[in-house]
């Protein structure tokens, strides 16, 4: 089974290792010293106390790894687009391409059950290039839950989790998806099929959508967010109005609003992903946690003023520091 790792950072580093220890053909695709380092050393995973160290074939020309049986891409949401050429490249027909990538994803509305079928969202998916370049139909969900950290080039710690959930757009149990998963299983990891893939998805993307900006705007970590009251209010506030957006689009959540909240505050004193992006000046999935949000709530016709509001403060703010691009300013704000 050939697979390609598109942006073998941590957690593609981690996944990079574990196939390839089960004896998948794994390549990756990395760029700049992390390359450099996996080249010249190998790529090395800190897990469980054990540290692995593999040779896989790594460039930063995709073109070179050739057409793939899957392309799992692990990159941030704001990264998806710039790189969907090089992804295509890697791609023939027959070619599954796993997106483990948070928010709301470019294929959402993929044979959608609904008026909104095809639709593609200009928060996550600009002008459809996505949709263009890389077929829906060829794309399997994937939602991530380990985390892992690459503490130098080349070095990969894995701190928890091992589970990556699996879903077609269409909720099928087919051959690809059952490969993948056995696979994924045999390198030591949960590969859970959903058949209702955007459910998870939602479940996820919940929390993030409220604690990720308000990280952001506050430099709060997960504790404070969750547990103190004031704080708490606003979370639950955009979980509730996206709550009604998701549950418009026929999305039913299997916890409440308030053990959502209190799982998140009990990761302890935890930086979100989008304040750790603020504080080292790297791009901010912003438009795919809540942009995306606010863009379905207008197509559902629900309103989300704190949503919205918050919305407008974190790409204020992300854009003052660098870290959200000018083309986007008023992109459903």
């Amino acid at each position: 089974m050939r697979i390609a790792i598109f942006g073998a950072g941590a957690i593609g580093g981690y996944l990079a290792v574990k196939l390839h220890q089960a004896g998948a053909d794994v390549s990756v695709i990395a760029r700049g010293p992390h390359l450099a380092a996996i080249r010249e050393n190998g790529l090395t995973l800190e897990s469980e106390g054990t540290t692995t160290t593999v040779h896989p074939f790594a460039t930063d020309k995709a073109a070179e790894a050739g057409p793939q049986d899957y392309v799992i891409v692990t990159l941030k949401a704001n990264g998806l687009p710039p790189a969907a050429t090089a992804i295509a490249a890697l791609m023939g027909p027959d070619t599954a391409l796993v997106t483990g990538i948070n928010g709301v994803p470019y294929w959402y509305f993929y044979g959608f059950d609904g008026p909104l079928r095809d639709r593609t969202l200009e928060s996550v998916d600009p002008g459809g290039v996505l949709w263009r370049t890389l077929p829906p139909q060829q794309a399997i969900g994937c939602i991530v839950y380990p985390a892992a950290e690459v503490v130098r080039p080349g070095v990969i710690v894995h701190t928890y989790g091992n589970r990556f959930t699996l879903g077609e757009p269409d909720g099928s149990k087919s051959p690809r998806i059952m490969a993948l998963s056995q696979m994924l299983a045999k390198a030591g990891l949960k590969a859970p099929v959903r058949g209702n893939i955007r459910d998870e998805i939602w479940v996820k993307l919940w929390g993030n959508l409220a604690f990720n900006p308000m990280a952001a705007l506050t430099g709060s970590t997960l504790d404070r967010l969750a547990f103190r009251p004031e704080l708490r209010a606003v979370a639950r506030g955009m979980m509730v109005e996206a709550t009604a957006v998701a549950e418009a689009l026929g999305v039913r959540f299997p916890i409440d609003v308030e053990k959502r909240i209190d799982g998140a505050g009990e990761v302890g004193a935890h930086k979100p992903s989008m304040l750790q992006d603020l504080e080292r000046g790297r791009p901010m999935e912003i438009d795919a946690l809540l942009g995306a949000v606010v863009e379905l709530a207008d197509l559902t016709g629900r309103n989300v003023p704190l949503c919205r509001a918050v919305l407008a403060l974190v790409r204020e703010r992300a854009r003052l520091a660098g870290c959200y691009p000018d083309e986007a300013q008023a992109a459903h704000a």
